[in-house]
């Protein structure tokens, strides 16, 4: 069982001259990392600017979602911060690069704001979820209220859907989410 509840999973590929294979998902290959939650919905977007940022998202109880995203062209950096209360580590962040190239996918358990920060344009990211949509649930934190690094040029601004730009502050959201006792860890 993994002491992270965050993780980035590296899929191998199988690779010949035609091209490569590989396993997306597997439940007894999850199961193994402790990841044993149910996806029930799969979803894709598709980001044309360079620098679109959507997130800090989640869904909060009772239909909380897991996620396992993965970006399937372009490039994305994907970031997951802690907002269990009472968490010794409430407000941290881990993020990673996701490419179509590497193949890298992140799992973003229930109680972590999700949301990533394309590097390139046309950047199209699939993802699992554990729980279908539900508005009433929906939820998020402001992308620049928590001091994530996001990897963008000196001056630029992020292209912001108008939700997110309302988004409230870390400082500002009351969290409904019960600490599990796992620390958020630096990903491998």
């Amino acid at each position: 069982m993994s002491q992270n509840p965050v993780q980035l999973i590296e899929p191998r590929r199988h690779g010949d001259a035609r091209g490569w294979f590989t396993e997306v998902y597997s439940e007894k290959t999850f199961d193994a990392l402790g990841i044993t939650c149910r996806f029930v919905q799969d979803n894709h977007s598709l980001s044309a600017p360079a620098f679109t940022l959507r997130g800090l998202h989640f869904q909060t109880p009772p239909h909380g979602q897991d996620k396992l995203v993965r970006c399937i062209r372009g490039s994305i950096f994907d970031v997951a911060v802690d907002v269990r209360r009472t968490s010794p580590t409430f407000g941290q962040w881990v993020g990673a690069t996701l490419s179509a190239e590497n193949g890298h996918q992140l799992f973003v358990p229930v109680g972590f704001a999700h949301g990533f920060l394309t590097l390139e344009a046309d950047c199209e990211v699939s993802y699992k979820v554990s729980d279908l949509y539900a508005p009433e649930c929906d939820g998020g934190v402001r992308w620049d209220s928590v001091g994530i690094d996001w990897p963008m040029p000196a001056g630029t601004q992020p292209e912001l859907s108008p939700k997110d730009v309302k988004l409230p502050s870390l400082a500002d959201f009351d969290s409904p989410f019960p600490y599990d006792g796992r620390p958020l860890l630096p990903l491998a």
